[in-house]
C-alpha cells in the first residue's frame, strides 16, 4: 500500500512526460530563435557580400537582444560556422536526391558537378556566395578541423560516386578513389571560389560544361592507360 509521499510508477511516468513536454517546448523555442539569427545573417550576407556585420546589427535586425544572441551562440564566428554548416547540410540533401534520380554513377557525378557549380555562380546569390567564399577560405586556415567536418557531407557524396565508378570500371583505378574524390572536390571548390570572387585568370569565367569535361577527363580510364580518346559528356 502506497504511503503518503510515495511516488508510484504512474506518478513517475506522468512526471517524466511533463518534463519531456517542457523540454520539448524549450528546445523548439531555442531552435526557432537560432534559426531566426541564421536567417537574418543570410539577409546581411546577401545585401553586403561580406561577413563584417556586427552582432549589434544582427540583434537590431532580428528584433531581439544581445542576451538572447549569446544564449544561442558564443560569438559571431560561432554563428557564421552554424550558418555555413546549415547551407552545406541542406544543399547536400538536395544534391543526394538529385544524384539518386540519375541512371548511373557517371550521370550522377555529372549532375552533381554541374549543379554545385551552377549554384555557386548563381547571380541571384551573388552576395551570399562571395561572403561565404571569403568565410570558407578563412575557416580552412583558422579552423581546419571544423572546415573538414562541415564539408564532410559533400566529400562523402563525391567519394561514393567515384568509388562506384571505379568498381564498375568506368573510372581509373591507378589512383585510389579517395584521392580522386579529393582532387575532384578541390578542383570544383577552387573553380567556384574563383567565380564568386570574380578572379578570372583568362578574363572570362569558366562555364560548367567545360569544368565537367575536365573532371571527367581526369577520372576516365583512358587517363590511366595513356590512350587518347575524346571525352564525351552529357548535355
Amino acid at each position: 500500500m502506497a504511503q503518503p509521499g510515495d511516488v508510484t510508477t504512474a506518478d513517475a511516468n506522468w512526471r517524466e512526460r511533463a518534463v519531456e513536454r517542457s523540454l520539448r517546448g524549450a528546445r523548439a523555442k531555442a531552435m526557432s530563435r537560432s534559426d531566426r539569427f541564421i536567417e537574418v545573417a543570410m539577409e546581411l550576407l546577401s545585401e553586403t557580400g561580406r561577413t563584417d556585420f556586427t552582432v549589434q546589427e544582427l540583434v537590431e535586425r532580428s528584433k531581439t537582444s544581445l542576451r538572447s544572441f549569446y544564449q544561442h551562440f558564443g560569438s559571431k564566428d560561432e554563428l557564421l560556422l552554424a550558418l555555413f554548416e546549415e547551407v552545406i547540410r541542406i544543399s547536400s540533401q538536395d544534391w543526394r536526391r538529385q544524384v539518386e534520380a540519375q541512371d548511373d554513377c557517371v550521370a550522377g557525378l555529372e549532375s552533381l558537378v554541374l549543379t554545385m557549380y551552377a549554384q555557386a555562380i548563381d547571380q541571384t546569390m551573388g552576395g551570399v556566395s562571395r561572403a561565404l567564399t571569403s568565410y570558407h577560405l578563412q575557416l580552412a586556415e583558422s579552423r581546419p578541423s571544423d572546415y573538414a567536418r562541415v564539408l564532410a557531407p559533400m566529400k562523402d557524396l563525391i567519394l561514393e560516386l567515384v568509388e562506384e565508378g571505379v568498381r564498375q570500371g568506368k573510372f581509373r583505378d591507378d589512383i585510389d578513389a579517395e584521392t580522386l574524390a579529393m582532387i575532384l572536390m578541390q578542383t570544383l571548390v577552387a573553380a567556384a571560389h574563383m567565380h564568386a570572387l570574380g578572379a578570372y585568370l583568362t578574363g572570362d569565367p569558366l562555364d560548367a560544361e567545360r569544368l565537367w569535361s575536365f573532371c571527367l577527363g581526369g577520372l576516365s580510364v583512358s587517363s590511366a592507360t595513356g590512350e587518347r580518346r575524346p571525352v564525351r559528356f552529357r548535355r
